[in-house]
């Protein structure tokens, strides 16, 4: 089995920033692309940003120049840094990956969430 829990969310006041963590566990042999995606009351999940194994990454036009993805792949975990957040960035943030299992199984796994709230 495959776990993956998030933390580092909070209450912060607009412009301020967060780290947000995600480690993976379990019957890992190897993780390819790993992902951050965020849901807002009312509206469809997005992907925020992701990155592969070979540190390339991609953002939402929304994050970009704000927001951060890394990854330490020795350690299978994954990071986010949020900057200069504003109201509408909040949302619950899930770290999603994509996981090559030891039972040769290969599946997208999710984490639990972790709450951002940015107050205006």
């Amino acid at each position: 089995q495959v776990q993956l829990v998030e933390s580092g969310g909070g209450l912060v006041q607009a412009g301020g920033s967060l780290r947000l963590s995600c480690v993976a566990s379990g019957s890992i042999l190897s993780i390819n692309r790993m992902n951050w995606y965020r849901q807002a009351p009312g509206k469809q999940r997005e992907l925020v940003a992701g990155i592969t194994s070979g540190t390339n990454t991609n953002y939402a036009d929304s994050v970009k120049g704000r927001f951060t993805i890394a990854r330490v792949n020795a350690k299978n975990t994954v990071y986010l840094q949020l900057n200069n957040l504003k109201p509408e960035d909040t949302a619950v943030y899930y770290c999603n990956a994509d996981v090559l299992t030891l039972a040769a199984y290969r599946g997208q796994y999710w984490g639990q969430g972790t709450q951002v709230t940015v107050s205006s």
